[in-house]
C-alpha cells in the first residue's frame, strides 16, 4: 500500500482586497448623520431646541444622558 505526502510548495501570502474609498465613503456619511442625529436626541432634545413636545424622548434616553455625562435636571 504506497502512502503520498504532501510536499509543501512556496507560494505568496495573501493578502486582504483593498477597498476602494468610493466604496466606504456613503457607508462613512450614513454613519456620521446617524450618530450625530443620535447626539442631538440624547445631548440636546429637550427645552428651546427640542424637536418633539412634552418628555417623551428625555424619559427614553434619560439613562444615556447621564451614563454620557450629560445633565438633564
Amino acid at each position: 500500500m504506497a502512502q503520498t505526502v504532501a510536499q509543501p510548495t512556496a507560494t505568496t501570502p495573501a493578502l486582504p482586497a483593498k477597498l476602494p474609498l468610493k466604496a466606504i465613503a456613503p457607508w462613512a456619511v450614513f454613519f456620521g448623520i446617524l450618530m450625530l442625529v443620535l447626539l442631538y436626541f440624547v445631548g440636546a432634545e429637550q427645552g428651546a431646541t427640542s424637536v418633539f413636545n412634552g418628555t417623551g424622548v428625555h424619559e427614553w434616553v434619560h439613562d444615556a444622558r447621564h451614563l454620557l455625562g450629560f445633565p438633564c435636571h
